[in-house]
């Protein structure tokens, strides 16, 4: 099977001596969808940011699809859709103008990108909001623009950072429908979230990083079998996966675990 990303050893250490990674070894095969868990300030930002070119590494390899991101930055990027944390658009545009705006970025000639751009907003639900200014739109809304910016030039991996962060139950289950029909047109994604359940429901393989490291790695069905039956401390009983991520990241954990 075809690897989308493959990360080896890979270290960042800031100016200050903050270590963010501190060898992270990492394989996303393709056409799968992905979830990076790990609790705030666990290195995912920072992964993320070396992946897309970013934020620049202190040691070791990232390839997407066999394509050192350092040795052809730019064939490497033009493989990555990125929808970030942040609602980032110009709030005064249009949708339909941000995402041909995109497509300009990436060399696609305005009639390739106008009939794209109003597919991506009729699948994700805004084709009704192809003339309305973009601030205001709903929270919802600007969300599910973000990812069609992400994927308007046609990338092969994407990448989700909290895409579904401050959005309703049922507007990120129409999201969920939405990445499973994406992962089975082949394209990877590569998902962070703190919803856990939304990990447990989309990703057929995770790993959680803790402190700048792996500390589980595996299927879902690996990682769910490392809950040793024992709830968190506080008595609170969350789902399988909750209780692992718990387990995993509430100590000192250094190791990696099923891989």
């Amino acid at each position: 099977m075809e690897n989308a990303l493959v990360i080896t050893d890979l270290e960042k250490r800031y100016a200050g001596g903050t270590e963010a990674l501190k060898g992270v070894s990492l394989t996303v095969p393709s056409g799968e969808l992905f979830a990076l868990l790990g609790p705030n300030g666990a290195g995912k930002t920072t992964l993320i940011g070396i992946i897309t070119g970013l934020v620049t590494k202190t040691g070791g390899k990232v390839g997407v699809f066999d394509i050192d991101i350092e040795k052809e930055p730019e064939r490497a990027r033009a493989m990555i859709g990125l929808c970030g944390q942040e609602i980032n658009f110009d709030p005064w545009m249009k949708p339909l103008d941000v995402l041909v705006n995109q497509a300009g970025y990436y060399g696609i000639p305005r009639s390739v990108a106008l009939p794209r751009a109003r597919k991506l907003l009729a699948d994700l639900g805004l084709a009704e909001k192809n003339d309305q200014i973009g601030w205001r739109l709903s929270g919802g809304m600007k969300r599910r623009l973000m990812i069609a910016r992400a994927l308007i030039h046609s990338p092969k991996f994407l990448i989700l950072d909290e895409p579904t962060a401050g959005v309703d139950v049922e507007l990120r289950r129409s999201m969920w429908d939405y990445l499973t029909t994406l992962t089975k047109g082949g394209i990877t994604i590569l998902l962070t979230t703190h919803y856990l359940e939304e990990a447990e429901r989309l990703a057929k393989r995770v790993a959680i990083i803790n402190k700048g490291e792996i500390v589980a790695n595996g299927t879902m069905e690996d990682i769910l079998a490392l809950h040793d039956g024992t709830a968190h401390a506080s008595g609170y009983g969350g789902g399988k996966l909750e209780e692992v991520f718990v387990q995993l990241t509430s100590g000192s954990t250094s190791s990696s675990r099923a891989t």
